[in-house]
């Protein structure tokens, strides 16, 4: 397979995983469903496009002065890993979302970036994660890394909103077999991707 088509599927994958797991983000897509329509829920889904850019850039140059660190990236790789493992855990072991509506509070996009911004998993995705792959897939040209960021953050936004959609014609969406089954069956290709990184990390150490 092309590294371009391997790249985008893997965006695609953690687009998502990112756009369908229960977090912050997602909590507040639902709530304002629920409180207001589908519409404002959509706002919402967008917020990643504006708090994840200085994110972004910042992890890259982070990681691009580790880049001839053969041992920091292992390390780096190894803490990738089992933030996926854990992430893949709290997936499998998923019986459904549980949103308290009657408390939330209407929240703007303003307020869905600053809830985004502040939230630490877009920090570490990109650290460990995000931010090695886009460099490892530089080293194919520019198509490899742009089709793994677009394709992530197409699937994430568009997940979003698709949930806002079902969301706001069925509320017991987030409650049903498939909702769960799916968490689930994402929490396995983030398990296939942990190992992955370990693998990368061990390599990194000269174990594997």
């Amino acid at each position: 397979m092309e590294p371009e088509w391997t790249y985008l599927i893997t965006g695609m994958l953690f687009g998502l995983s990112g756009g369908l797991t229960p977090g912050p983000l997602l909590t507040l897509v639902i709530s304002e469903t629920l409180r207001h329509n589908i519409r404002e829920g959509m706002k919402i889904s967008f917020a990643p496009l504006f708090s994840d850019l200085p994110i972004v850039l910042i992890s890259l140059f982070l990681i691009s002065r580790f880049s001839d660190t053969r041992l920091v990236l292992g390390v780096i790789a190894l803490l990738g890993g089992f933030y996926l493992l854990c992430l893949g855990y709290e997936n499998i072991t998923f019986k459904g979302a549980e949103i308290p509506v009657e408390k939330a509070q209407p929240q703007s996009l303003k307020k869905g970036v600053i809830a985004n911004f502040v939230n630490p998993n877009p920090y570490i995705f990109w650290v460990t994660i995000g931010a090695p792959m886009v460099m490892t897939a530089s080293a194919h040209g520019y198509l490899a890394p742009a089709s793994f960021i677009v394709a992530m953050y197409v699937f994430m936004i568009g997940s979003k909103i698709t949930i806002a959609t079902v969301v706001g014609k069925s509320k017991r969406f987030l409650s049903s077999t498939f909702y769960q089954y799916l968490i689930r069956i994402l929490g396995l290709v983030l398990f296939f991707f942990a190992l992955y990184f370990f693998r990368e990390g061990l390599m990194a150490f000269g174990l594997f």
